[in-house]
């Protein structure tokens, strides 16, 4: 079992501190990233990610911000995309598997590239330029995404 794997396994995701994940996540090399996350623990994994979402969403950042936004996560073993939506609406953040509206904008991006995106270990705008994410929809709005959440790092 690699190193990556035995950080996972049996870890129970909500009591691991974001700060430790961004530091266990920006030491990582990709390849260890991606062995984790063709493991069964992918979807412990992204579940947990959106759900922190939730709780780090930043209401005072998004004051007047009604939208949808779906995240298509690639790099599933299966060929799969992991498929999330993230609705902010009336100053809260809700997220969940399985979009039901129909988004603003849609990010859509590997599965190592999206962790270290959500753990400050990555710039959205370094991904987009490398066309290591892909975007549809309001581009503008896609800028201001990350300031609406604390990131840790």
């Amino acid at each position: 079992m690699s190193d990556a794997q035995d950080a996972t396994v049996g870890t129970d995701f909500a009591s691991v501190d974001p700060e430790q994940v961004a530091g266990t996540i920006s030491s990582a090399t990709d390849e260890q990233l991606r062995e984790a996350l063709s493991g069964p623990q992918r979807e412990a994994i992204l579940g947990e990610v959106f759900r922190r979402m939730e709780q780090h969403f930043k209401p005072g950042s998004a004051t007047g911000v009604d939208a949808v936004i779906h995240w298509k996560i690639t790099g599933r073993p299966d060929g799969a995309i992991d498929h999330y939506e993230v609705v902010m609406k009336n100053g809260t953040c809700t997220a969940r598997k399985d979009p039901q509206q129909e988004p603003r904008v849609t990010l859509a991006l590997d599965g190592v590239d999206f962790m270290r995106l959500v753990t400050g270990n990555a710039a959205g705008p370094t991904l987009f330029m490398s066309g290591k994410l892909k975007i549809e929809g309001d581009l503008m709005f896609s800028a201001q995404i990350q300031s609406m959440f604390t990131i840790p790092g």
